[in-house]
C-alpha cells in the first residue's frame, strides 16, 4: 500500500576554520569560518525499505570526508570547494547519483593595527553570512547543475531617504503616508549563476571561475549597499528591483538575482500629549514584530533570434 517517494540524507552543521598562509610570508593571512551540509541521493532505498544498511555511506563517513578535504585543498571561494565535494561523493561513491551541498560563510575582516591592516587579526562582522548552494545529478554530468550565492543578514539602516505614498486603499487601511521615513532590512540577496557561462563542475572545482566569484560578490554587495544609501526609495519593491538589474548588468554570468527583505518597522512616538512636545523624524520605536516582507526575482530578458 506505500511505497518510498523519495530521501536523501547526510551530514548537516559540520563546522572548520580554515587558515590560508601566504607562501612568501606566513604571517599574513586569511581566515575562512564555515559550516558545511552534504546531502546525498543515489541508490539507498533498501536502507529504508529493507532495513539494508549495506549502500549506507555513514554520515560520519561525510563529515569526515568534508573535513579532510577542506584540509588537503583551497577552500577560497566556497562555490569551488562545494563543486570539490560534489565531484568527490558522486565519484568516489558509484551508488551516489547526486548531491545537494550548502555552505554557509562567517564574514570575518581584517582591522587596522597602527594605521595599516593586521597581517592575521580579525573582526567578526556577524550575522552576515555568505551561502552557496549546490545542486548536481552525475547522470546529467559536469555540464548540468544549479549553483547559486546569497549574501544574508545583512542589516542595514537609513534614517530618511525613504517613502511610502499613493498606495492602495481600502476600509482596512491605517497606514498613513509619508514622504520620510526610516528604512531597515535584513538584505538577503540570491543570484542564481548560469552553467553554460561558467562551464562544467570539474573547471570550477579547477579553479577557472575564482576570479568571477570574488568579483560578483564584492559587486553585488556593493551594489546592494550603494542603492540602498542613494537611492531616494519609493517604495521596498522599486528599490529591490533596481538592485537586482544593475548586479544583472554588472555580472554576465549571472542569469537570476533574487531579493527577499523584511520591512523592519521603526514607528514614530507621538509626544504631543506631553505639553504639545513636537517629533520631527528623531525618536522612533523599534517594533519587531509584525514586519512586512517583500520578495522578487529579475531576470534577463532574451533576444528573438
Amino acid at each position: 500500500m506505500s511505497y518510498l517517494a523519495d530521501s536523501t540524507y547526510g551530514k548537516d552543521n559540520v563546522k572548520f576554520l580554515k587558515v590560508k598562509k601566504d607562501p612568501s610570508n606566513p604571517k599574513l593571512q586569511q581566515v575562512m569560518e564555515a559550516t558545511v551540509k552534504v546531502l546525498l541521493r543515489g541508490n539507498f532505498d533498501v536502507s529504508y525499505t529493507e532495513a539494508d544498511n549495506s549502500p549506507i555511506v555513514p554520515t560520519d563517513t561525510v563529515k569526515n570526508t568534508i573535513l579532510i578535504l577542506a584540509r588537503q585543498n583551497d577552500t577560497w571561494p566556497t562555490e569551488k570547494f562545494a563543486a570539490k565535494l560534489a565531484l568527490h561523493f558522486t565519484g568516489k561513491y558509484s551508488h551516489v547519483s547526486g548531491v545537494s551541498i550548502k555552505i554557509y560563510q562567517e564574514r570575518w575582516v581584517k582591522y587596522d593595527v597602527d594605521g595599516r591592516p593586521s597581517q592575521h587579526s580579525f573582526v567578526h562582522q556577524g550575522p552576515e553570512k555568505k551561502i552557496v548552494e549546490l545542486e548536481y545529478d552525475k547522470v546529467n554530468g559536469p555540464t548540468h547543475y544549479k549553483l547559486s550565492t546569497s549574501i544574508k543578514d545583512l542589516t542595514v539602516l537609513k534614517s530618511t531617504n525613504s517613502m511610502f505614498y499613493d498606495y492602495n486603499v481600502c476600509e482596512y487601511t491605517t497606514l498613513k503616508p509619508t514622504t520620510d521615513r526610516v528604512l531597515s532590512t535584513d538584505i538577503f540577496a540570491v543570484w542564481d549563476w548560469s552553467a553554460s557561462k561558467l562551464g562544467p563542475l570539474t573547471a570550477i572545482a579547477a579553479g577557472a571561475s575564482d576570479l568571477v566569484f570574488d568579483k560578483v560578490f564584492n559587486d553585488a554587495r556593493d551594489i546592494t549597499l550603494d542603492i540602498f544609501a542613494k537611492e531616494n526609495s519609493v517604495s521596498v519593491q522599486a528599490t529591490m528591483y533596481n538592485m537586482g538589474v544593475a548586479i544583472l548588468a554588472k555580472a554576465p554570468q549571472v542569469e537570476y538575482v533574487s531579493y527577499e527583505l523584511p520591512n523592519k518597522h521603526y514607528i514614530l512616538f507621538d509626544l504631543k500629549w506631553f505639553q504639545g512636545l513636537s517629533n520631527d523624524n528623531e525618536l522612533f520605536y523599534p517594533s519587531p514584530h509584525p514586519n512586512g516582507l517583500i520578495r522578487c526575482k529579475v531576470g534577463r530578458k532574451t533576444s528573438k533570434l
